[in-house]
């Protein structure tokens, strides 16, 4: 297990009341470059290659390499890169500045390590190990090749998925216009047999396409990463035992392509989606957008509007640096978003709350509940909350330490309803009050009704390009 953060004087204005141990990593973070202000710095790069030539450089600052701040530096590092990891992806993390960290950082992400979960997780979705290697220095130039894609084709008969851990979606579209939209409640996270999934996404495919007079392209959004196609990792099929995986569900939806004669079909991490809907809705980029439902669901759309190759799975990027912060039941790490910004995180602050709500029921009944409290008036449903608005209005500027974000669109189930309301209005305070420069340049919104309905369908139909 990796050492305790050492202490740093914490500045916060804002406690979030129902988890007052909640220790940011924003604020970690700006204490952090407060002290390399005060007691020297060095420039650090970290390049996050992939197997294709793709890349991505992030820039940081450390304290001078003296003994007294190793442990400091390590712990800082540590977590940047598994933030970065989760959100950019690659497997061949290259070091420049801080070449006596590197062994360290080899044995916290080796297969005995802290984050041997973290390792494998790349391991599967580039089919490569990973590797940390110091580099003695990298290129001036932030970026290689990001493998972006500004395709938004809206033309001829095409059909539009989404699948999500509670319930899937599917619209059919002609020339841009929906014809068809619908929503099936499924439970797929604990289903061994694959042949589950596969018969529900092909449901709802022949549904739409029965008010279709042609199938000219399927694109569609779902949890988890996509390669070509192929299913690296993914929470839909988390139940599958890992043989059966490989034979039956990695390559699932390049047969339901061959279902439908080989139509043009396109699938990518469902996060993706939400940013490009908004991106399209607002007319702009520099999009990220989040999802607040059965997990922390994310997806970026670059300056340029284009959907990137980065995994932007947020769910796993730690934003509470707290040592007994709550653990992710799946990774193991603590202080990761999925334990704050879903309905995980609404059914852990229940007891603290004090609401009379059975915490063995499924997560979604048990927010259902909170909901329903909140309707109600029940001002202990307010407190939570305005907990998770806080945590989240922290959350926000150590998301911005990653992205270049000019729109921050919001949604999933979590925030529906007045309690919602409640959770981004905190956001919003915390982002101002601690944050203003920052808070002035971006904007949080939330979809509207039509976005709602149809915006993830409409984009996710845009994504394949049909050929001239």
């Amino acid at each position: 297990m990796i050492a305790m953060f050492p202490p740093l004087e914490r500045s916060s204005i804002f406690v979030p009341e129902l988890d007052p141990e909640f220790r940011p990593a924003s604020l970690w973070c700006r204490d952090f470059d407060d002290r390399c202000r005060l007691h020297g710095s060095r420039d650090v790069a970290i390049r996050l290659t992939r197997p294709d030539g793709t890349f991505t450089t992030h820039r940081e600052t450390l304290l001078p390499p003296a003994p007294e701040w190793r442990e400091l530096n390590l712990r800082h590092l540590e977590r940047i890169i598994k933030f970065l990891l989760w959100a950019r992806g690659g497997n061949r993390v290259s070091i420049a500045g801080a070449p006596e960290l590197c062994e360290d950082l080899r044995q916290i992400y080796s297969k005995r390590g802290a984050r041997a979960f973290d390792a494998d997780f790349i391991r599967k979705v580039f089919s490569a190990e990973l590797v940390i290697e110091a580099a003695a220095s990298l290129p001036d130039h932030t970026d290689g090749p990001s493998g972006a894609s500004g395709a938004r084709g809206v033309e001829g008969c095409r059909i539009g998925f989404d699948l999500g851990g509670s319930d899937r979606k599917c619209a059919a579209l002609i020339d841009g216009k929906v014809v068809f939209s619908e929503e099936i409640a499924w439970d797929p996270y604990f289903e061994k047999d694959p042949a589950y999934h596969f018969d529900g996404i092909m449901d709802s495919l022949r549904r739409a396409a029965a008010h279709l007079p042609r199938i000219d392209a399927i694109g569609g959004s779902a949890a988890g990463v996509y390669v070509n196609n192929r299913v690296r990792v993914a929470s839909l099929f988390r139940g599958v035992p890992e043989e059966m995986f490989k034979s039956r569900v990695e390559e699932m939806f390049l047969d339901i392509a061959r279902e439908w004669n080989d139509v043009p079909l396109k699938v990518v991490n469902d996060g993706d989606v939400t940013a490009l809907a908004g991106s399209m809705s607002l007319g702009s980029g520099g999009v990220l957008g989040i999802a607040m439902g059965t997990s922390t669901a994310a997806g970026y759309v670059d300056a340029s509007g284009s959907v990137t190759n980065w995994l932007s799975e947020l769910a796993f990027v730690p934003v509470d640096y707290r040592d007994q912060a709550p653990a992710d039941e799946w990774s193991g790490d603590r202080g990761c978003s999925v334990q704050y910004f879903s309905q995980q995180g609404v059914s852990r602050l229940i007891p603290a709350a004090g609401l009379d709500i059975d915490t063995n029921q499924p997560q979604r009944e048990q927010l259902v509940e909170v909901q329903q409290a909140m309707a109600a008036g029940d001002e202990r449903a307010a407190a939570l909350y305005r907990t998770l608005g806080t945590c989240f209005g922290y959350a926000i500027p150590h998301y911005a330490r990653f992205y270049d974000i000019k729109h921050l669109l919001l949604l999933g189930r979590v925030l529906s309803g007045e309690g919602g309301e409640i959770l981004l209005d905190q956001a919003r305070t915390v982002l101002r009050e601690e944050f203003p420069t920052l808070s002035a340049g971006i904007e949080i919104s939330t979809p509207d009704e039509t976005m709602k309905r149809h915006g993830q369908a409409i984009a996710a139909a845009s994504l394949p390009v049909i050929p001239s």
